[in-house]
């Protein structure tokens, strides 16, 4: 279970567009239960939240705001992306990074700034490692305090088990495809 928690955690600190909250909440909830350690669960999600960071640091060390642009991609508009980016980065400089890590696909453009900025090695870190401790420890605390709850909810919903897969699987496709056409709308609204 830790492996899979670092793992997921460092793919989505790192870009993944996937959730990271239930993840974390789950872990949570199974430390809560006696199959894994608190502990270990924290530090597992911050240490790969810290090599997630690390590595667009370096990027936008080595490689300026241009390696932005491959954080960007998937956005409507990427250099109203950026350039909204760098202002709340100037705006609020190392605590951007703390709270980046709460802000779904911001951490990566956070950390990237960072490096790009040219922040000390030792500053970008003890802010890094901040953020990183507080997003894993608050998200795996409320599991830990709810593990009773959570429990509870997922014996009831694997009684629902096939529809409710089902209906949370059409309501993704669903999602999907009207970000795929509205971004599309977009695109030709402006040929």
């Amino acid at each position: 279970g830790t492996a899979v928690l670092f793992v997921w955690a460092f793919a989505v600190q790192a870009g993944l567009p996937a959730p990271a909250i239930p993840m974390l909440v789950g872990a949570g909830a199974l430390s809560g239960s006696g199959h894994m350690t608190l502990a270990l669960a924290v530090g597992a999600a911050m240490l790969a939240t810290l090599c997630a960071d690390v590595l667009w640091y370096s990027l936008g060390r080595s490689q300026g705001t241009r390696v932005l642009g491959a954080i960007c991609r998937f956005s409507l508009d990427p250099d109203s992306f950026i350039r909204d980016a760098k202002e709340r980065f100037i705006a609020h400089r190392m605590r951007y990074l703390i709270l980046a890590k709460f802000l779904p696909g911001v951490n990566p453009l956070a950390a990237g700034l960072a490096g790009a900025v040219s922040v000390r090695p030792e500053q970008f870190l003890v802010y890094a490692g901040t953020g990183a401790f507080l997003w894993a420890a608050i998200w795996i605390t409320l599991g830990y305090v709810c593990a009773d709850l959570i429990g509870f909810l997922a014996t009831r919903a694997a009684r629902v088990g096939k529809p409710l897969t089902i209906a949370l699987a059409a309501a993704l496709a669903a999602y999907l495809v009207f970000k795929y056409m509205r971004r599309r709308r977009f695109l030709e609204h402006l040929l």
